[in-house]
């Protein structure tokens, strides 16, 4: 790691923080330069909390004057990673771990993966965008990855109750900044890759080569047989494969693969395919609705299959999942049109939301969608366009829109609206105006999409988060108008 010491003394060590309100007598107080804050300042405050050896990554004179083990460090989220394994017990070493990466999907394949294995008898655990889960038991996590010494506590607390395989959404973020370091993964799944987070990442090969460090560095890092799942039909395919440190089991739809689907049939609530692998074919009845389902089904057999599984047990695990908050998401008041509530909040999965969605109904398509504020700017015409192409009905409102000024976000989705589509667009820059306008725009056998929060029940502006959840805001609508 490049480190050097400063007061080279020895301290018992209990515990390790990066926030130095979460100290304790003997804990490393891990300080780090973010984009929004400097643990640097909190030194000195961390050492009166009782940490006793700090990690940083420049020198605080008056906090080395103090005495205590000083490590100065180039990257702290990186020392802190290397740490904080090792302190838990090498946790991921008494488990099966999955890794699930892509832009659209983790957060269904890693629920489907732990039904699978549930169902089966295996205690299966989660981590991932909605939180952490062992049963019915649900842990609150800060991110989709969490931080590393958060998710090595985590596995720890889930191998001492006896969790023996763990699914886990392992983001570009948190791929890249190292906050899975420790993780020893038996499987990733690759479920696709198409334009987002390019405020972090600036380019897609960039946020590519993000995703590729679970298949190409994290097979080295370990004692364990690697496997990869990877969806052949996305066109990085190949690109994951040549990464590949390990093992490799391909799925899809229209590319020949290990593990192929077929004769697919959608509705808004429930997928039905036939799923073959080396000869053998079972139907799949999946309790959740959209065509994407078909791939996180997929990802998630393959998965697996690559930890031993075989096709009826897999099978009969997808039976018995049932849908995840916020993706796909029914919203039903009695009304005689539909209203799905969907997480899509990128281009690709704007797109194959309004897709499927459109492919469901022979009336209208209305769909309503936002950006986000202080994120990637260039998606937000694209995702316009999408929307002109797809939508009968178009309602353009805010997201989240944090520091920007919704409006200003509201007419760069705008820009790639096409002047003649122009007559079929709403603008309500108020979200829950937004979500009335599309609701009561709707007829006897329209479909209804609420695209970009999904299972978010908050909203966030420059000055203030409110709590905010599409589907409830949909309901209480509903219940008026009907």
């Amino acid at each position: 790691m490049g480190v050097r010491v400063l007061n080279d003394t020895d301290a018992d060590i209990t515990g390790i923080a990066y926030d130095s309100r979460q100290i304790k007598s003997g804990f490393v107080f891990v300080a780090m330069a973010g984009g929004t804050f400097d643990g640097h300042k909190f030194v000195e405050s961390a050492i009166e909390a009782g940490a006793a050896a700090i990690i940083a990554e420049r020198e605080v004179d008056a906090a080395i004057k103090r005495g205590v083990p000083y490590l100065i460090a180039p990257n702290g989220r990186i020392a802190m990673g290397e740490i904080a394994a090792p302190f838990y017990g090498y946790p991921a070493r008494e488990m099966k771990l999955i890794g699930v990466t892509g832009t659209s999907g983790k957060t269904t394949v890693t629920h489907l993966i732990q039904s699978i294995f549930n169902n089966c008898g295996e205690k299966a655990g989660l981590v991932g965008t909605l939180g952490a889960r062992i049963g019915g038991e649900l842990l609150d996590t800060k991110h989709t990855t969490p931080e590393s010494v958060d998710l090595q506590r985590l596995l720890r607390y889930m191998a001492d109750q006896g969790v023996k395989v763990v699914t886990m959404e392992a983001s570009s973020h948190g791929l890249y900044q190292g906050r899975t370091l420790g993780c020893e993964f038996d499987c990733g799944v690759f479920t696709n890759i198409a334009r987002d987070h390019l405020d972090f990442h600036k380019t897609v090969e960039a946020y590519l080569d993000a995703k590729l460090i679970l298949f190409r560095e994290y097979p080295t890092m370990s004692a364990k047989t690697f496997h990869a799942a990877i969806n052949v039909d996305d066109p990085s395919a190949d690109k994951v494969r040549e990464a590949t440190k390990g093992d490799v089991i391909t799925f899809g739809v229209d590319v020949p693969a290990d593990l192929q689907a077929a004769n697919v049939v959608v509705t808004d609530r429930s997928v039905r395919f036939d799923m073959t692998y080396r000869g053998q074919t079972v139907p799949v009845m999946l309790q959740i609705g959209g065509y994407f389902n078909v791939y996180n089904a997929l990802s998630a057999s393959a998965a697996a299959l690559a930890l031993g599984l075989d096709l009826n047990t897999i099978m009969k695990g997808l039976a018995v999942a049932r849908s995840v908050p916020g993706r796909f998401e029914s919203v039903e008041c009695g009304q005689d049109f539909g209203v799905i509530v969907d997480y899509a909040h990128t281009p690709d999965e704007l797109e194959n939301v309004l897709s499927t969605a459109k492919s469901l109904t022979s009336k209208r398509l209305i769909a309503l969608f936002g950006c986000g504020g202080d994120r990637d700017r260039g998606k937000r015409p694209i995702m316009g366009k999408i929307g002109a192409e797809l939508a009968d009905v178009i309602v353009v409102t805010s997201d989240n829109p944090r520091t920007e000024d919704p409006e200003f976000i509201v007419s760069q989705i705008l820009e790639g609206i096409p002047d003649e589509d122009k007559a079929r667009v709403t603008v309500r820059v108020d979200r829950r105006e937004g979500i009335r306008e599309a609701i009561s725009r709707a007829e006897s056998g329209d479909l209804v999409v609420i695209a970009g929060k999904g299972h978010e029940d908050y909203q966030i502006f420059a000055d203030r988060t409110i709590h905010f959840d599409d589907r409830e805001v949909a309901r209480e609508i509903l219940t008026e108008l009907i």
